[in-house]
């Protein structure tokens, strides 16, 4: 199907070409093929990274990603990017198609990146029987183990998003209609219980954490199976085989991620975030800065990304994260970008007085004194508000602080990485789901953030989400775990929001029956649904 074997075709050349090779070698790697490559634990190793280079390419290859997504569908922000821009970002915000209706293929780069990657996964799954692993099953069970979550990750971003995908297990590219999600979760729960019980407890240990960043442990395989769990069990009203995961697992699982000792919080919220703990030096290509840094104790899983990306086919870097830089404005130590993700108002005033997380979260333009640099005719839907988290940096001179010597593009060359599951995260999941110690879970990350512990409940539990994960991803799917109907109406703003666009009086009009009438889900993309000769179907409201 020629849905997939586009990309995957030149993927898995890069794959075999790339790897090193002696002159005494018999078969030149250049003439590599999945019937000679996959042979020994090195070609497993190695095809492994080009897994992880898969999962990476859905967030650097510039496409539509998922965190931005994400980002958009939530109450925390709208489309925004510039006033003259394409309306994409508010077809995907208001889940109306009618706000740019040649958009048919907003998510086109999406899916192809996604079942890239998938593919890698699945040819490496595929070869497991045939590479000579010497008889040590602890190696060959670790690498399962990555991959299987690799995978997992991928699909589960997938079935999120549109709900009924096709479900590939095989380097396969078959033209077969989308599978009910049931299954696909099915698949992920099955990847993410091998993961955590095969993964060795310590195949990479947080005392090496300058080499082990990035790479995926049982623990992270356990916090991820609680995720995926809330998630499916309140969207989807159902739940997974008791065979292969029950709510008791899942909760063990939790607990046996905080009874490690891998993982505690960083003291002050603001150091988990480089913009939020950087102030620039006068003169100098520096920051003074308090930032915990990669890998800190904090994070549980993290998708890496480097700073040395080009145009000439190097694909490495964050590139959403120029979308989320203030609109063509360097205002040290934030770096210019595109405006997306305008931060809805309510979230500056939402949070409780003294919480600390809101400036580590939130710039706020007026009071940071970026004003008067600002060109509110180049930005759509501006509130004054824009996210910190996750945004390009600046050195004081204006130079983009992605290199350390100024260097770099501000368009590829950006490398904060994503941080996919935090310690917090797992604390308030364990506590959600009914650990005895769920009131210490709770307190404990109320008190990082400078709050008094207050009584627990299933509604305090959701609104400490939505303010310690604010802008990271998780509110739109947190929303959408209560019930479609329950998260549109949060969502929604039918009477308006009103903003600035162009310097101009806007309205930002989202309709609750928009996203009840679609379950939430996003447009499957035209050109996909073409190269299948109409076997993939459209989500109903697109």
């Amino acid at each position: 199907m020629k849905t997939y074997n586009y990309i995957i075709l030149l993927l898995l050349s890069a794959l075999v070409s790339g790897c090193s090779s002696s002159f005494l070698d018999i078969e030149s790697i250049t003439e590599s093929t999945t019937d000679n490559y996959y042979r020994t634990i090195d070609d497993a190793e190695r095809a492994l990274i080009g897994c992880y280079d898969g999962w990476q390419l859905t967030a650097s290859n510039g496409n539509l990603a998922f965190y931005v997504a994400s980002t958009v569908m939530a109450d925390e922000t709208f489309g925004g990017t510039g006033n003259s821009d394409g309306r994409g970002y508010q077809a995907i915000d208001r889940f109306d198609i009618s706000e740019s209706p040649s958009d048919g293929n907003l998510f086109n780069g999406t899916w192809g990146d996604y079942y890239a990657g998938i593919f890698r996964c699945n040819m490496l799954l595929s070869k497991m029987d045939d590479i000579d692993w010497n008889e040590d099953e602890i190696i060959r069970d670790r690498i399962e183990g990555e991959v299987r979550v690799l995978r997992a990750m991928m699909y589960f971003d997938l079935v999120r998003l549109f709900g009924y995908i096709p479900l590939l297990t095989e380097p396969s590219s078959e033209n077969i209609p989308q599978s009910d999600p049931k299954d696909v979760y099915q698949l992920i729960a099955e990847d993410l219980v091998f993961a955590a019980n095969h993964i060795p407890l310590d195949a990479y240990p947080k005392s090496n954490a300058a080499k082990n960043d990035g790479r995926i442990t049982a623990y992270a395989a356990k916090a991820l199976l609680a995720r995926v769990y809330l998630f499916y069990t309140g969207y989807e009203a159902g739940k997974f085989d008791p065979q292969t995961v029950t709510a008791q697992e899942v909760l063990k699982g939790l607990e046996e991620v905080i009874a490690s000792g891998e993982y505690e919080l960083v003291p002050e919220f603001k150091n988990l975030w480089p913009a939020a703990s950087s102030t620039p030096v006068q003169g100098q290509l520096e920051f003074n800065s308090t930032y915990a840094g990669d890998g800190n104790s904090e994070t549980v899983l993290a998708q890496k990304f480097n700073n040395t990306q080009d145009y000439s086919g190097n694909v490495d870097g964050n590139r959403w994260l120029v979308m989320m830089g203030l609109r063509n404005t360097d205002w040290s130590p934030y770096g210019r970008g595109w405006g997306a993700c305008t931060v809805h108002p309510k979230m500056w005033t939402s949070f409780e007085q003294g919480d600390t997380r809101r400036e580590a979260s939130i710039i706020h333009i007026e009071n940071e004194g970026i004003a008067g640099e600002f060109d509110l005719n180049d930005q759509r839907e501006y509130t004054g508000l824009t996210v910190k988290k996750y945004t390009p940096m600046a050195f004081y001179d204006g130079t983009s602080a992605s290199r350390d010597d100024g260097s770099g593009d501000f368009q590829i060359s950006q490398h904060q990485d994503f941080v996919v599951m935090r310690y917090a995260d797992v604390l308030l999941m364990a506590a959600e789901m009914g650990s005895p110690r769920a009131q210490e879970y709770f307190d404990a990350v109320r008190t990082r953030a400078g709050l008094n512990p207050k009584t627990i409940s299933k509604e305090a539990i959701m609104q400490e989400r939505f303010h310690e994960f604010a802008f990271e991803g998780l509110r739109y799917w947190d929303l959408l775990r209560q019930g479609v109907e329950a998260a549109a109406e949060i969502i929604a703003e039918s009477n308006g929001v009103e903003v600035l666009s162009g310097g101009s009086t806007d309205k930002v009009i989202i309709q609750a029956s928009h996203i009840i009438n679609k379950r939430g889900l996003s447009q499957i993309p035209q050109t996909q649904i073409n190269y299948s000769n109409n076997v993939l179907k459209q989500n109903e409201g697109w």
